[in-house]
Formats: structure tokens, sequence, C-alpha cells
């Protein structure tokens, strides 16, 4: 992909993105389809070993209340989990993403997708409120995010019609990484054979 020169010449940082992606081993993209199909298969089912990755998103969540706090905004501080939350591997792709590395970029997008599940879950329990509950702090001022969240905007309830939404989002997500991860692979796969083809073509 080419950006504009118009771009690059405001934003230097952005030529990286004009690179060409670095080459994918076939090994590593076979591992790596092979867990993600794994994975997708225990997300499905809803239980698996696989599936405790979301307990490492638990204190990324609670921290990310914590440093919204500090902005002083309640709405803010609410939703600052789920942004934390999402933003972590959003963030982690981008890096990847500018160092054309493809295994990173995948790995980073198909987890940011995959905590829409966990969100849907907690957006569903917006009105019950049967799920517990964690918190940083006081035990006793314990406040149920997406209660908060979609109460202030109007649309409480509607919690299980989004939630439902975003799980889709979530799986549809997921899946399009794992494809767009193949493709990419097998397409520098197929344009280092056509290099290197076309250097023997050539040298004789």
């Amino acid at each position: 992909m080419r950006l504009p020169e118009s771009w690059t010449e405001r934003m230097p940082f952005l030529e990286a993105l004009g690179e060409d992606w670095q080459p994918v081993p076939l090994a590593v993209m076979i591992i790596a389809t092979g867990f993600y199909v794994l994975f997708l298969f225990e997300a499905a089912r809803g239980s698996g070993p696989l599936l405790m990755i979301d307990l490492v998103f638990i204190p990324v969540h609670e921290g990310g209340h914590l440093l919204f706090h500090y902005l002083g905004n309640e709405f803010l501080m609410v939703a600052g989990g789920t942004l934390m939350q999402l933003g972590a591997p959003l963030m982690l792709a981008t890096w990847f993403i500018f160092h054309r590395q493809v295994p990173g970029t995948a790995f980073c997008m198909f987890f940011f997708f995959e905590q829409f599940l966990p969100i849907s879950i907690y957006m569903a329990d917006a009105r019950a409120q049967e799920l517990p509950l964690l918190t940083v702090g006081d035990s006793d001022f314990v406040i149920h995010d997406w209660n908060y969240l979609f109460g202030h905007l109007g649309v409480l309830d509607h919690d299980i019609q989004i939630a439902h939404a975003v799980r889709v989002i979530g799986w549809i997500g997921m899946v399009a990484t794992v494809v767009w991860m193949v493709w990419r692979s097998l397409q520098d796969r197929q344009n280092l054979d056509e290099d290197r083809d076309s250097r023997r073509a050539s040298s004789q």
C-alpha cells in the first residue's frame, strides 16, 4: 500500500505503512492458524483452557478505571475499564502494523475482537445485574459499568440487543483477522516465489 506523498510529508512516521509486510514462515502460519481455529472452537463452546486469557484482561480493565479516574469525569472513569480493555490490544496491534509484522498484528487484533465477547456478556447483564462484580478499592462502592453507561445514554432497555450486536461484531472480527493473516502470509510467499523466479530468469 502506497500512501499519498502529501500524507507522508506532513506525517513522516506514516512512511512505514508504505513498506512491504515482513514474510511469514509457513510453519508459523500453520501453527498460528491451528491456534486460532482451536480458540474459536472453544469460544463457540463456551469453555476451554484457552479462554483463560480473559483473566489477563481483568486487571487491564480495572486499571482503566483507575487511569481514567484522574480525568475527574465519572462517566469516563466508568467507561475507562472497557476503553483500556480494548485499547491495550489495539495499541499493541498498531505497533506491529508500523513494524510490518503479520503474526503480531493478527494476534493483537484477534484478541481485540475477542474481548467483545466478555464485554457483550457484561452488557447483557446491565438490567439484571446478576454477574459478580470486581472492583479496586472500596467494595461498598461498586458500579455496574453497563447499567451506569446505558442508563446515562438512555438505552438501558436495549441492553440485550446491543450486547448481541457487539458479540456478532466480535465474531466477525476474529474470523476476518484469521482470514487476513492467512491471505497476507500466502500473498507474501507468492511474491517471494515470483521474485526468486525473476532473479533466476535474469541470471540465465
